[in-house]
């Protein structure tokens, strides 16, 4: 693709020096140099090579939309052509996860999450990101890393017999892994001089590093409004932030020049780039709608009570509410086709009460509930089948909550098939880049966000405007509708 690109943009600045009648005849090579190629004897990137199947696993896969493949293309290759190694060539992987995280591994695999293009700005605030990430490669920082990974084999092999199987066991290797990614503070500061070099002198905006730090500041202290959501995967987990960082980061963008008077962000370019990019959940999870789960692909749907916050994971959907209540759904294949109360009973439920099984049936679905304690918690089972599957509700009050019953009764009462319109009718969140027009404000272009309670903040902190910003006719912005 860069190859290509850069023909085109040599053809381009010949045109008034050729006839205009010539027709070029450019063709795709017979026998084009690709990376497995270019990559096959070096040792580093088979490195990278063994762990990129886990890598790509534990974040949902990769996210495949080509003008958005073509915009981190674009990005990449010009940061290429000025990094310390313009012979190292480059694996980016846009991995299909809400996250916001960007990584590398030794060997050139670099991975950006679909989440971290939601929340940038510009071209500038990425190629920061994938520089910063090249420094690393250029620097080897992968290959002292690698003397730490004795003790991470060793656990991912006591992982694998153990969770073998499992969803958890998969995501304990990969996250293993992801902690070989942690740098040093000092290999970070490192990678960061060598990023904002690249940034300088590929001609984009030096400062966005630091402006880019500030963006993922913000989402941090966002996020951290709820205590229950799951960071472990985000690039902050990872990256420690700190103001003096940001400074750093200010500090070596001057050599190019004063703020504002130099580089290009590529906005324009970039938000053409990332219109309609996929938001939030992904369509194979279900989605969350305020109070409520809806799966199309499964058919089924349900809602949590109100002051209840509803966590899609990939192993579950998690909800958690007022008074330390918790509630876990997830769904297992029914290949035996045994009586569901028969199913309770079979071990996989700690400290279950048998006397308070009983077969009960939900919206015209045959299901089952029962007790069970352990520790401290109190917790009501309910299973249902529908078609081949079987739907586990699990709610965990403290012990002696009154709130076990009626937690458990607006999970049951809510859980139903969803009809064919409705599945139809599911369309997942994703980024739309508008036009303000005379008389919009932030106000009412917040007002047009979907998918979250907190419209005016998420709209501000995807769009980078700090507390007082305002917004004029013609500004593009970004909202998440479907």
């Amino acid at each position: 693709m860069m190859l290509l690109s850069a023909l085109a943009m040599a053809l381009n600045g010949c045109q008034s020096l050729i006839d205009q009648s010539y027709q070029p005849s450019v063709s795709p090579s017979s026998n084009p140099q690709i990376v497995d190629e270019v990559q096959k004897n070096d040792p580093r990137a088979a490195m990278g090579a063994r762990e990129h199947p886990r890598i790509v696993a534990s974040y949902g896969g990769e996210y495949k939309d080509a003008k958005t493949e073509r915009l981190v293309a674009r990005i990449a290759g010009a940061l290429t052509a000025v990094s310390e190694n313009p012979s190292q060539s480059y694996r980016i992987t846009i991995l299909n996860s809400p996250a916001i995280n960007a990584f590398a591994l030794p060997g050139g695999y670099l991975y950006v999450t679909r989440g971290l293009l939601a929340l940038a700005n510009d071209a500038s605030e990425v190629a920061a990101v994938l520089s910063h990430e090249m420094g690393h490669v250029t620097a080897n920082h992968g290959i002292e890393r690698q003397k730490r990974e004795e003790a991470e084999v060793i656990a991912s092999r006591v992982v694998a017999e153990v969770l073998s199987s499992d969803i958890a066991g998969k995501q304990a290797l990969a996250r293993g892994k992801l902690r070989l990614a942690a740098f040093s503070r000092q290999q970070e500061l490192q990678a960061d001089v060598i990023g904002v070099r690249m940034l300088g002198e590929a001609g984009y905006d030096p400062y966005a590093a630091a402006r880019f730090l500030d963006s993922m500041a913000a989402y941090s202290r966002f996020m951290s409004v709820d205590p229950e959501a799951d960071q472990s995967l985000d690039f902050l987990s990872s990256h420690p932030n700190s103001a003096q960082r940001i400074e750093l980061a200010r500090t070596h963008a001057r050599a190019f020049g004063q703020e504002g008077s130099v580089g290009d962000k590529g906005r324009n370019y970039y938000l053409d780039g990332i219109d309609g990019l996929l938001y939030g959940d992904s369509p194979e999870e279900g989605y969350v709608r305020g109070q409520t789960f809806l799966h199309g692909g499964l058919g089924i749907r349900f809602d949590v009570p109100p002051d209840f916050h509803i966590d899609n994971k990939v192993e579950a959907v998690m909800a958690t509410g007022p008074n330390d209540i918790a509630v876990r759904f997830d769904g297992v294949a029914d290949n035996q086709n045994q009586s569901l109360t028969n199913y309770i009973s079979s071990g996989w439920v700690t400290g279950l009460d048998p006397s308070t099984i009983q077969p009960i049936t939900i919206n015209g679905m045959e299901a089952a509930t029962a007790r069970a304690s352990a520790d401290r918690w109190d917790f009501d089972v309910t299973v249902i089948r529908n078609n081949s599957q079987i739907f586990r509700f699990l709610t965990a009050v403290p012990k002696g909550s009154g709130a076990l019953e009626p937690t458990a009764n607006v999970l049951r009462a809510s859980f139903r098939r969803m009809t064919p319109a409705e599945a139809a009718s599911l369309k997942p969140l994703r980024i739309r880049v508008v036009t303000v027009r005379p008389g919009e404000n932030i106000s009412t272009l917040a007002a047009r966000m979907m998918g979250t309670d907190r419209k005016l903040d998420l709209f501000k902190l995807i769009n980078a405007l700090p507390t007082g910003a305002a917004v004029a006719t013609g500004d593009r912005v970004k909202i998440i509708a479907e």
